[in-house]
């Protein structure tokens, strides 16, 4: 069986492009990555990407007359490798109604809270700052809103007495580099699917605790 060939949009080092590149090489995976795509031309992970031997691009916004120009670029790209789902990995862009509307349902993204908590930039100072017990991250499906769309899974982390901005988004990302590659995996197994906006993951047993970590599920 073929696998599910994956794009990822990054903007700077691109460490959980680097997580799904790693999963990708077990053999067990189901999914490979075929191409990543920058819009900042000094962007770590494109130099990592290709050392990883896979196809790079860097399209800039600046280089197009309008934000749709741009976006169709991208699509045009990622349509040249025959991709099937398009990762979203620190991609500091916003994508358009038509971009997301053209992949919907094919385009996820991770974002380091617990949505719909805490949507936008510099969530983990928010959560610091609001002083919650519990922060996290989740993939989800994207949407035009910001930071929107089904939920497909999270992962919960305490936030810790005395933490600052960077112990939590440390170890948020411990988890986002768990989670993600297992929700890629899923979707190329088959095992994901979207109903009434919400998401369907079948043949996996969740455990009945209050929090989850990402290695409890098959």
């Amino acid at each position: 069986m073929d696998k599910l060939k994956v794009a990822v949009l990054i903007s700077g080092r691109g460490s959980n492009m680097q997580a799904l590149y790693a999963s990708s090489q077990e053999p067990e995976s189901k999914f490979e990555i075929s191409l990543v795509i920058s819009n900042r031309s000094k962007a770590a992970g494109i130099e990592i990407a290709q050392s990883y031997g896979i196809e790079t691009a860097i399209i800039k916004s600046g280089d197009f007359d309008s934000r749709e120009d741009f976006e169709d670029a991208i699509d045009e790209r990622i349509n040249q490798s025959n991709i099937r789902l398009v990762c979203l990995a620190g991609f500091m862009w916003l994508l358009g109604e038509s971009f997301v509307n053209t992949w919907r349902d094919r385009l996820i993204n991770i974002h380091p809270s617990l949505l719909p908590a805490f949507k936008g930039l510099n969530v983990q100072a928010q959560a610091v700052e609001m002083g919650v017990r519990f922060s996290g991250c989740s993939v989800h499906f994207v949407r035009p809103e910001l930071d929107d769309g089904p939920i497909i899974a999270q992962a919960v982390v305490p936030v810790l007495p005395g933490d600052d901005e960077s112990d939590l988004s440390a170890r948020i990302l411990e988890q986002e580099h768990i989670i993600y590659p297992q929700v890629v995996n899923w979707i190329a197994d088959g095992r994901v699917r979207v109903s009434a906006e919400k998401v369907i993951i079948t043949n996996v047993v969740m455990l009945d605790r209050a929090i989850i970590s990402p290695r409890d599920i098959p």
